[in-house]
């Protein structure tokens, strides 16, 4: 058996305060790692840290991202997977960020999150739908409603969490 971690993040901001007021828990990022240290870790999210403006599909970089919020949380934890499985999330995710530049932030859809009624344009996501899609498609979890209505709370609520950290970026970094 293999694992595939989650990262459940949370950062300071005004964007992050007001995804904060919808989904009612602090953490409002989710990144999917390969490894527990999260080396191999991607999501859908700001393309650098320090502007929130521009936003696509990215390889996670805890150094960089703590110099821009120092003050992060994050909750890891690891969920099973076959090595088939794991192999094919790992493929996918390379072949993603070779083409990272095609996929964007999936503004367009909030309101249609917010109403809860299902949304997908064309290769824009947010951080936990892209993540969704490709751990549904990969037969690894599955959730009750569309890929583009999962929010981080679904991620945060998934009952068989075996964390492995929470608490701060910086004591994370310093674990590594």
């Amino acid at each position: 058996m293999e694992k595939l971690y989650i990262a459940l993040v949370d950062t300071p901001g005004l964007f992050a305060w007001m995804i904060r007021k919808v989904i009612k828990i602090n953490y409002i990022h989710v990144v999917l790692s390969l490894d527990k240290d999260l080396r191999e870790a991607y999501s859908v999210g700001r393309r650098n840290p320090f502007l929130p403006f521009f936003a696509g599909f990215e390889k996670e970089d805890l150094f960089q991202i703590s110099r821009a919020f120092p003050t992060a949380r994050y909750k890891i934890y690891s969920i099973p997977c076959t090595r088939e499985q794991k192999a094919q999330i790992m493929l996918q995710l390379m072949e993603d960020y070779r083409k990272r530049f095609h996929y964007h932030y999936c503004i367009i859809g909030l309101p249609f999150l917010l109403m809860g009624k299902s949304f997908y344009q064309k290769n824009h996501y947010t951080c936990s739908s892209f993540i969704a899609r490709i751990l549904e498609e990969n037969g690894v979890l599955t959730f009750s409603k569309h890929f583009s209505l999962v929010t981080p709370r679904d991620f945060y609520e998934y009952d068989s969490q075996d964390i492995i950290y929470e608490g701060s970026l910086r004591m994370l970094r310093s674990c590594l």
